[in-house]
C-alpha cells in the first residue's frame, strides 16, 4: 500500500510521525512525508522521503496542493495529525484516514476550512477511520473514545556519542535543560541563563543543554562548566535525573519515555495542556517562562522547583511508572499491521 504521511510547524511533527512511517515502510509498503519547506532537510536526516507542502498557513491551498499531489502518487492510506487537511484528502481519494495524535490538547478548526467542509456535505470534519494516541493512559483521567493506543519509539537526528552522553555521573544528579529546536532558554539574555546555570550547579547537579549548535557557538564559551550542543535526546535522556523543558510533543514523549521527570516551562496554550497533564499526576512539575528581558525571581522560581524534584523520589516513581506504561503499549509495527487489516475489511 501506499502511505501518505503530512505535518507541519515544527521539526517535532515530522519526529512524532517518524516511527509509524517507518515501520510501515519496514512492513514494505511505500510512504511519502508531506512537510512544510524548512521541514525537508529534517525528514532528509533522518531516512524518510518527502515532498513540500505549499502554503503552510492556508489550509485550503494546502488540501488542493495534496490533492494534486494525490493524483500523481495515489495513497491508499492518509496519515495526519492536528490538521483537518489530511481528512479532507482522504476522503477526496477514497483512502483510509489515520489520525495519529498525542490527544492531549483538543482539536479547532482551522481558519477558512469551514467552506471546504460543506463544499464536501459535512458540517464536521471527516471521521477517521482509525486514531492512533502515543499518549499514555496514567497521563489523563479517561482515554479517548476509540482510540488505539501505540508505544512511542522516539526517533530524532544522531551524531557520534560520547561516553557521557550514554552514561549516568557518578557522583551527582544530571539536569537536561533544553527546548527542542525552538530553543527558548537561550532566547533569554545570557547573564539570565547564566543565572539558571550557576543556580543547578549549587545545587549539586551537573548540567546539560541540549541546543541547535548556532546556540552552542553563540553561548557555548560562557558555559565551559556545562555541556552545550546539539545531543541525540533518545541516548542522553535515560541518563538524566531531571529534564527543564518547554513540554513540547517530541521533547515530553522521549523524556517520558526514558523515564525521567519534568520541569515545564511551558510557552504557548498546547504545552501548557502537557504541562498541567504531567504535574497533575505527579510525574513533573510547572514553572512561569523567564521573560528575554530577565527575571531573577523566575530564574530562582525554575532553580527551587528543580530543587523539589530533584529531593523527592515520588517525582521520579511516577515518571518511571509513565514510562512502563508506554513500554507496554502495542508498537508501530502491530499498529500497521492494524491498518492492513482494516484496509483488507474494506
Amino acid at each position: 500500500m501506499k502511505f501518505m504521511f503530512t505535518v507541519g510547524g515544527s521539526q517535532s511533527t515530522v519526529f512524532c510521525i517518524a516511527p509509524l512511517a517507518t515501520a510501515a515502510r519496514n512492513a514494505g509498503h511505500e510512504i511519502l512525508l508531506t512537510a512544510d519547506e524548512p521541514l525537508l532537510e529534517t525528514a532528509a536526516a533522518i531516512g524518510l522521503p518527502a515532498v513540500p507542502t505549499p502554503h503552510p498557513g492556508e489550509p485550503a491551498a494546502r488540501l488542493r496542493a495534496l490533492l494534486e499531489l494525490a493524483g500523481q502518487w495515489p495513497p491508499d492510506v492518509v496519515v495526519g495529525g492536528l490538521s483537518f487537511v489530511p481528512g479532507l484528502v482522504a476522503v477526496e481519494t477514497q483512502a483510509l484516514y489515520v489520525r495519529h495524535y498525542w490527544d492531549i490538547a483538543p482539536l479547532r478548526p482551522e481558519p477558512g476550512i469551514r467552506p471546504d467542509l460543506e463544499r464536501r456535505g459535512l458540517s464536521e470534519p471527516p471521521a477517521a477511520d482509525l486514531f492512533i494516541d502515543v499518549c499514555p493512559p496514567g497521563l489523563r483521567p479517561s482515554p479517548t473514545p476509540g482510540a488505539r493506543p501505540m508505544r512511542w519509539i522516539p526517533k530524532n537526528r544522531q551524531r557520534r556519542l560520547q561516553p557521557w552522553m550514554y552514561t549516568r555521573p557518578a557522583d551527582r544528579p544530571r539536569v537536561l535543560v533544553t527546548a527542542g529546536t525552538r530553543n527558548l532558554f537561550l532566547h533569554s539574555r545570557s547573564s539570565v541563563i547564566r543565572h539558571l546555570v550557576d543556580q543547578l550547579i549549587a545545587a549539586g547537579a551537573e548540567v546539560v543543554i541540549a541546543a541547535p549548535e548556532r546556540a552552542a557557538a553563540e553561548f557555548g564559551a560562557q558555559f565551559r562548566d556545562v555541556r552545550v550542543g546539539w545531543v541525540p535526546l533518545d541516548v542522553v535522556a535515560p541518563t538524566c535525573d531531571l529534564a527543564v523543558h518547554h513540554g513540547g510533543a517530541a521533547t515530553t514523549m522521549t523524556v517520558m519515555n526514558a523515564g525521567a521527570p519534568h520541569l515545564v516551562v511551558p510557552d504557548n496554550d498546547y504545552s501548557r495542556s502537557v504541562a498541567k497533564a504531567l504535574t497533575a499526576v505527579g510525574a513533573g512539575l510547572t514553572a512561569a517562562p523567564v521573560p528575554p528581558e530577565g527575571d531573577r525571581a523566575a530564574v530562582e522560581a525554575i532553580t527551587a522547583s528543580c530543587r523539589q524534584i530533584l529531593a523527592d523520589p515520588g517525582y521520579a516513581e511516577r515518571a518511571r511508572f509513565l514510562a512502563a506504561e508506554i513500554a507496554g503499549l502495542p508498537t508501530p509495527a502491530e499498529v500497521v499491521h492494524m491498518v492492513e487489516e482494516l484496509a483488507a475489511s474494506r
